[in-house]
């Protein structure tokens, strides 16, 4: 007949699945996170050559003696950094003696992002 073991040693064969399926419960989840990281690294750089591209654009706008700021609507052109293609529009309102640049850079990197900034300028 089969006696039982007194003082068993280890770990059974079930207790080593389930740790094991906890194990792999934990490691789909870090992926998850990891995928999910990535993405969001992906439109922080993205962002960020959008707001460069703005911000140096808009400077140089600044920087215009006042005459050559003539009101209306200008495109821009595009630029293309690490694959994405931004689109660059600004316009110039005048007001008196005041032009208000506000300038916009726009992109696709699977959705539509955009991002403007203005300032305005004096004689």
């Amino acid at each position: 007949m089969n006696k039982l073991i007194k003082n068993q040693k280890g770990f059974s064969l079930l207790e080593i699945l389930i740790g094991l399926i906890i194990l792999a419960i934990g490691l789909l989840a870090i992926a998850a996170l990891q995928t999910t990281s990535v993405r969001g690294n992906f439109f922080s750089n993205n962002l960020m050559q959008g707001t460069y591209v703005a911000q140096d654009r808009l400077e140089f706008l600044k920087n215009l003696p006042y005459d050559q700021l003539i009101a209306g609507n200008y495109n821009h052109g595009t630029t293309t950094i690490a694959g994405i293609t931004y689109n660059r529009t600004y316009s110039i309102t005048a007001n008196g003696d005041l032009r208000t640049i506000n300038y916009t850079v726009t992109w696709n990197d699977g959705a539509d992002h955009r991002i403007s900034f203005s300032t305005v300028r004096s004689q």
